[in-house]
This record gives structure tokens, C-alpha cells and sequence, in this order.
């Protein structure tokens, strides 16, 4: 989940409009990627349980 904006990752789904495609493990999401809603570095999330 993204601390900035409360976007949440979901490693099934993935993030295809945004280059990470579905079933991509956070683990394996490139640092340099920002999140979709706020451009939030992947530094700026957190692990949760849904």
C-alpha cells in the first residue's frame, strides 16, 4: 500500500496500464517504479494484509 496516497498493489492483478503485468510479486516490481495515483517512489509503500 502506498503510504502517500493509500493506493494499494495487488500482485495478482499487477499494475498493466503502468508496465507491471498481472502476477508480478512486489519483490520483483522495479525500484524505480512510482505508484499510478501520486508518483510515489516503491520506497513509499508498505506491505498489508487485505
Amino acid at each position: 500500500m502506498c503510504l502517500i496516497c493509500g493506493w494499494i498493489y495487488d500482485e495478482a492483478e499487477g499494475a498493466p496500464d503502468h508496465g507491471i503485468a498481472a502476477g508480478t510479486l512486489w519483490a520483483e516490481v522495479p525500484m524505480n517504479w512510482t505508484c499510478p495515483e501520486c508518483g510515489a517512489r516503491k520506497e513509499d509503500f508498505e506491505m498489508v494484509q487485505i
